[in-house]
């Protein structure tokens, strides 16, 4: 049986989500709950591994329930065992069956992370490869009086203020599908070619904007890059040419700052509706991709 969970979390006292020995984070945190309940070690998969920081109001994760698992718990109650079962490894009061656990997590950790529903699922769905789609949200105050220490750990809090509609204009050079070599944090033998489907920003009150990115992946530190560069633009000292240079140059540009995590919210993420369309993205992402675009000059 596969169980795909829908997660929440606030990032700021996890180090990522990806399990590090000795440090708190989101899946060692859940894989160790999810270990006391069934009794055996249980590993997830995920759609997006954030990093340390990085918050997530629509994180999918899967798993498959250990033999004779459903005879311990049913589907239809893991969601609030789990979230008692994570609060306790989450204070102290339960000690995580793991090794390499933290020895405890922040004071702050105990209501920074939920399981907001548990759902059984075909075996052809996987968190990661049958994603069609991941959304961001990276959250700027680029203005003084807009500055809120309620949610500062939320946004980023910008010296300047930024012009979001050059912002919008050089945006436009990065969508589609390109290497983006440019924008990510190199990993030996992962590809860099991926499929930008939004890069859009958008003023949601005055001193305050949301700048929306979907692709059909993300590569390690991309959206933070991306953000980063746009507010070069949007600073003005950077133009759209500098943009297009930077992606046609398909190698790590240092002049591209990172743009800081507390910012970042991964909103949601999309998968197709039948099982063999599930099956069938999963191939297909699973493929390293070659990219068919032309040599951008």
């Amino acid at each position: 049986m596969r169980i795909r969970l829908d997660i929440r979390y606030d990032g700021t006292p996890f180090h990522g989500w990806a399990a590090q020995p000795g440090l708190p984070t989101v899946q060692g945190a859940l894989e160790s709950a999810l270990t006391v309940i069934y009794r055996q070690t249980v590993e997830l998969t995920v759609a997006g591994r954030t990093d340390a920081g990085v918050h997530a109001s629509g994180q999918v994760a899967h798993f498959t329930v250990p033999e004779v698992g459903d005879r311990i718990v049913s589907p239809d109650t893991l969601a609030p065992r789990l979230g008692a079962v994570l609060r306790a490894v989450l204070s102290g009061n339960l000690a995580s069956p793991l090794p390499d656990s933290p020895a405890a997590y922040p004071p702050n950790a105990i209501d920074a992370l939920v399981v907001t529903a548990a759902t059984v699922v075909p075996e052809t769905f996987d968190a990661r490869f049958s994603a069609l789609a991941r959304h961001y949200v990276y959250r700027i105050v680029d203005d003084l009086a807009a500055r809120n220490p309620l949610s500062r750990n939320y946004c980023w809090w910008y010296p300047t203020q930024l012009d979001a509609a050059a912002m919008n204009t050089s945006a436009a050079v990065l969508l589609g599908e390109h290497d983006f070599a440019a924008f990510c944090k190199p990993r030996e033998g992962a590809t860099t070619i991926r499929t930008l489907q939004q890069l859009e920003t958008l003023r949601t009150a005055p001193g305050m904007m949301e700048i929306r990115v979907r692709a059909d992946a993300f590569c390690h530190s991309m959206v933070r890059s991306l953000v980063g560069a746009l507010t070069e633009v949007g600073r003005a000292k950077r133009d759209t040419a500098w943009l297009a240079d930077a992606l046609a140059a398909k190698a790590r540009i240092p002049e591209i700052p990172v743009a800081p995590a507390l910012g970042l919210t991964l909103t949601q993420v999309d998968y197709p509706q039948t099982e063999t369309e599930l099956l069938t993205r999963q191939q297909t992402t699973r493929a390293r991709r070659d990219c068919g675009c032309p040599e951008r000059r």
